[in-house]
């Protein structure tokens, strides 16, 4: 009989080598020192201050993963590097895998504790007994990080969520937990019926200015602070939940989506932009990983359309439509009838 192929689970063996490259490698700079000026290894080591030998094998590996050329010895970036991987390039992924290095990627060293127990592992990384979201926001350079890691992650997934229902009969768009308002900015520029509102901590706010004076629907954007389980909401006919329902369990959802119904008036409708699971749990293996990122960090989960329906519609709304986009996240309008 023969035997099955090692091959996928050697390249399992490599996956968090991999990540830990690109994440050490941008988080060096590497990719904003090579834009515009390809150097050699010894020229990058006396850029950057690094051993030599070492940082010619951190090139070398970037070179194999598809992130840097080398021609004759020297080093520069590739397209996909120059858009996503530079702090100036405005498409930077950057906040983002800096947060994964950083919060996600240690955490994830005690996922069978979490499995074990059910719970989050930030006190035990970390030693913190802060609520989560309270140390992401307790300096400026960490609310910094986490909130421009939402934003590189929302420009790619904003432009599909803001599409994948017809908006034109709405007026307000209220984006609660907005950060950067790229989703709210997004569905203003696609719909010229729509008045946004980004609705996020008074800390966070500074932040969305930046991004709202740089849209051209600038005019039909503004800002307004609160936190979205205690300050009363805005008034909106359409309020949108990017990426927040899946950190909170069950009973914390209803109780937000149970605000949102009560503050819409008849017609009114809620969207949603979440990584759905499929209804037979098959995948996709990303929303899968995902929910276990949620596991280590919150008490929140992925879900599958019937099971944010189930959540929905036990609040009061009512017609729940999901839309997958083939992006990195999904969207579920729910209407209030």
């Amino acid at each position: 009989m023969s035997l099955p192929d090692p091959a996928p689970i050697i390249d399992l063996l490599d996956g968090f080598r991999r990540s830990k490259v690109m994440f050490a490698a941008v988080g060096m700079g590497i990719f904003d020192l090579l834009e515009g000026a390809p150097l050699t290894a010894a020229e990058a080591a006396a850029r950057l201050g690094t051993n030599l030998s070492a940082t010619e094998r951190l090139l070398e590996a970037c070179v194999g993963m598809g992130l840097l050329n080398r021609s004759d010895g020297v080093f520069a970036n590739k397209p996909v590097a120059s858009v996503y991987l530079r702090e100036a390039s405005d498409r930077a992924l950057n906040g983002y895998i800096n947060y994964s290095n950083l919060m996600l990627y240690p955490c994830w060293g005690n996922l069978e504790d979490a499995v074990r127990e059910g719970t989050a592992r930030w006190t035990q990384t970390f030693g913190s007994e802060k609520p989560i979201y309270e140390n992401f926001f307790s300096t400026p350079e960490k609310m910094r990080t986490f909130t421009m890691g939402m934003h590189g992650l929302g420009l790619t997934t904003s432009p599909s969520v803001a599409r994948a229902f017809d908006l034109s009969g709405h007026r307000t768009f209220a984006d609660l937990g907005a950060a950067t308002g790229h989703l709210a900015i997004t569905a203003c520029e696609t719909w010229p019926n729509l008045t946004g509102i980004v609705f996020d901590l008074q800390k966070v706010l500074p932040m969305a200015q930046e991004y709202i004076d740089a849209s051209p629907a600038r005019a039909r954007l503004s800002l307004i602070a609160g936190d979205f389980f205690s300050d009363e909401l805005p008034a909106a006919d359409l309020f949108a939940l990017g990426r927040i329902l899946h950190n909170y369990d069950d009973d914390r959802c209803r109780l937000l989506l149970r605000r949102i119904f009560d503050r819409l008036p008849p017609g009114g409708a809620l969207l949603l932009a979440e990584k759905l699971v499929a209804e037979d749990r098959s995948g996709p293996l990303n929303a899968h990983l995902q929910s276990l990122s949620m596991l280590v960090l919150t008490e929140g989960k992925e879900r599958s359309l019937s099971e944010y329906g189930a959540l929905l519609k036990q609040v009061g709304f009512g017609d729940v439509e999901g839309r997958k986009t083939g992006q990195y996240l999904d969207a579920v309008l729910a209407r209030k009838l």
